[in-house]
């Protein structure tokens, strides 16, 4: 079993390896003369790395639907939420996106997306294709007419979003869907027909023709060797996936840094990157161990508590840490921002009143401390060069009242120039 504390002490090493630049700047004027012994400041502006959450409760408040103490509620939820995260999941499942046939809710999530985007975040839609919360009119159809549909669905939503969701969970839990048994509903009906590798085919083929610039993500939260086998055989079919997906719903316990390393390993051995798409760590209870789905355990409460408070905050710290400590891991999505989300848990960082729990400074502490660089002045050398050392993203550089961008886009140690026009 590993050392956790040591481990972490590992992982900060392999962190500041994996995710950061040392980069050696020369700056111009507009006439391309170096900027010799000038006095500069360097701020950072976002990561390059996707902190991500679950954002729906910005739907309704884009959209201006709130009045009241509701509105004064997402309100501080948004703030709360864009004040820490670069990357939002959106809501596209289909039994709520599309409850009437031929009535999608194109136009509220549209506004919502621009909203979001210009404020500087990425955005993914979640998700394409799904067993669960799927339209129930789809029981209405033949299964010939079901796919259509399906393919139809994919194409308009790819398409009708290309330029503000540009990335997409295409199909969700697709290991389990042939034999979802707990009740009838069309998509499991055409997977058992295609079979699983067809069904990413088919899916993944129609959101590629709809926008060839998207990132394309197949998602599950089975991280056994059934999931592994499903990549493995899509890739030999010639099926391009450009990220795996990993859903960790901890609501049973924190997986631990040994059982996090294996997940890791396993599936970094296809040379894909690796979004961890869904992240649940709850303040409270935890579920027992004999709850096989998730979706069976009911009580009638389930509040947060101090202790489980404390804990939450340092396995939060403990995960991404060894999350980020690995080269694979292109982003991080935290699920459900506020208590009371999926499953009623205790699983936000926020609790139902939106006040801050420790997990969330501490994510804080990390995203915009510890693997930040606050404001900072420089003075360049007599050639006109200043040494930036960073974690990737994007950084400012201000000058006698001017402005000019520094991207930190590679790790290690970089040559750049900056241009203030």
């Amino acid at each position: 079993m590993t050392d956790h504390s040591a481990y972490l002490a590992t992982a900060d090493a392999l962190i500041r390896e994996h995710r950061t630049a040392q980069a050696t700047v020369t700056l111009f004027d507009r006439d391309r003369i170096p900027l010799a012994n000038q006095q500069v400041t360097v701020s950072q502006r976002k990561h390059k790395f996707l902190f991500g959450c679950n954002g729906f409760g910005t739907v309704p408040l884009v959209n201006h639907e709130l009045e009241g103490p509701a509105k004064v509620w997402v309100e501080t939820y948004a703030e709360r939420l864009l004040g820490l995260f670069n990357a939002i999941t959106l809501p596209f499942y289909w039994g709520r996106f599309e409850p009437k046939r031929g009535h999608p809710d194109t136009q509220r999530l549209l506004k919502t997306a621009r909203w979001l985007v210009e404020r500087g975040c990425v955005l993914k839609g979640h998700t394409l294709c799904w067993h669960t919360v799927t339209a129930d009119w789809l029981l209405e159809l033949s299964n010939a007419e079901i796919l259509e549909t399906q393919i139809a669905r994919v194409r308009r939503e790819v398409s009708d979003f290309a330029g503000l969701v540009d990335m997409w969970d295409v199909l969700n839990e697709v290991v389990i869907m042939p034999v979802f048994d707990k009740y009838d509903n069309g998509i499991t009906r055409i997977c058992q027909e295609l079979g699983r590798v067809g069904m990413v085919r088919t899916m993944f083929d129609a959101a590629r023709a709809a926008n060839p610039a998207a990132v394309l993500l197949l998602n599950d939260f089975d991280t056994s060797p059934d999931y592994e086998a499903l990549i493995q055989e899509c890739l030999e079919a010639g099926i391009k996936i450009d990220v795996i997906g990993i859903q960790s719903h901890m609501h049973q316990g924190y997986w631990g840094v040994d059982k996090t390393l294996d997940v890791l390993d396993r599936f970094a051995r296809f040379g894909l990157p690796i979004h961890f798409t869904e992240i649940t760590l709850v303040s409270g209870q935890i579920m027992p161990p004999d709850i096989v789905d998730l979706n069976d355990y009911r009580v009638s409460e389930w509040p947060t508590t101090p202790e489980g408070e404390a804990r939450q905050a340092s396995e939060v710290v403990s995960f991404y840490k060894t999350l980020l400590a690995h080269p694979a891991v292109e982003a991080i999505t935290w699920w459900d921002l506020t208590d009371g989300g999926w499953l009623g848990a205790p699983a936000g960082l926020v609790r139902r009143d939106n006040s801050p729990k420790p997990a969330y400074e501490a994510l804080s502490n990390l995203i915009k401390g510890e693997w930040w660089l606050d404001p900072v002045e420089m003075v360049t050398d007599g050639e006109g060069r200043l040494q930036v050392n960073g974690f990737l993203g994007e950084y400012t550089l201000a000058w006698a009242g001017r402005t000019a961008p520094l991207y930190l886009d590679k790790k290690g140690t970089l040559s750049v120039e900056v241009h203030f026009d």
